[in-house]
């Protein structure tokens, strides 16, 4: 195997309770790692699992792992695990991983899944659209799309995912949650390949020129997987295309370098709201 041959990585590092006597990883660990990669490639493909295998009426269930062993990682070696999925039969999946210490393959793994009702664990048919959804991915093809409207079009799922992040999420009460601005504003939804919103926001009308973006919420499974981001963009070309010059936000400080990283700089003081430290960030548009 080559490093070439995936398009999907998940990286760690080998810990002290993972190596053995010999000072290398103990054998058994391997298959955790590989495990772990698939959790990953799951939000790779735009997947919160649990919710996604509910929408599909089905769940995953392992039928054969295999492991080769071509060499050993250390502690401390930062390791990269591809994974793929390389067949897809009528009811199984078949994924290839492989592990590398920068370009040197290591281990190799083979894990088959069968796609079944969780009620009997008896197999199932493989959704055609979950069928799509991998091959897509290994295609190269994008996981996800974002559309903008209005409250009364996009309201459900956008309104679904707020209710989860801030109200369920982070306690915020339910009566901060929803103002008058949601029936008249433009909202944006990312939305993965089975039609479920993973992301959200929506973009204010300006005053003397500056928009404000607010409502940014991520689901809680896919977050630093590009998806806020993109909402971000598509409110910010919303916001240049009406003749805006500057956008603003309310930012949780806990999200202020991720907004840092799309070009936003601080503006004025902190400040608390519903409990939770925010600062004004603002980005010029020309």
């Amino acid at each position: 195997m080559q490093r070439s041959d995936f398009r999907f990585f998940h990286r760690l590092r080998v810990r002290w309770a993972e190596v053995d006597m010999q000072k290398i990883v103990f054998n058994a660990h391997y298959l955790m790692y590989f495990d772990t990669a698939i959790s990953d490639y799951w939000r790779a493909l735009a997947l919160p699992y649990e919710e996604a295998m509910q929408s599909l009426g089905g769940d995953l269930y392992v039928r054969k792992a295999t492991i080769d062993f071509r060499g050993s990682a250390r502690m401390d070696d930062m390791i990269d695990v591809g994974m793929r999925c390389v067949r897809v039969g009528t009811s199984s999946m078949v994924f290839e991983g492989g592990l590398f210490r920068q370009d040197q393959f290591l281990v190799g793994c083979e894990l088959v899944y069968v796609f079944a009702d969780p009620a009997t664990q008896t197999s199932k048919p493989v959704p055609q659209v979950l069928r799509d959804v991998l091959t897509g991915y290994e295609a190269g093809e994008p996981m996800r799309t974002v559309e903008t409207g209005s409250w009364s079009a996009l309201g459900d799922g956008a309104g679904a995912l707020r209710r989860a992040v801030f109200i369920e999420e982070q306690n915020i009460p339910e009566s901060m949650e929803w103002d008058e601005h949601d029936a008249v504003v433009l909202h944006a939804v990312a939305r993965n390949r089975l039609g479920q919103v993973i992301a959200t926001g929506r973009l204010l009308h300006a005053e003397d020129g500056v928009s404000h973006i607010g409502r940014m919420a991520v689901h809680r499974n896919l977050r630093s997987g590009g998806h806020g981001a993109a909402v971000v963009r598509v409110l910010e070309e919303a916001a240049q295309a009406r003749g805006d010059r500057e956008v603003a936000l309310n930012a949780q400080r806990s999200a202020e370098r991720f907004y840092a990283r799309l070009g936003y700089a601080v503006h004025g003081e902190s400040f608390e709201e519903a409990g939770i430290p925010h600062i004004e960030m603002r980005r010029a548009l020309r």
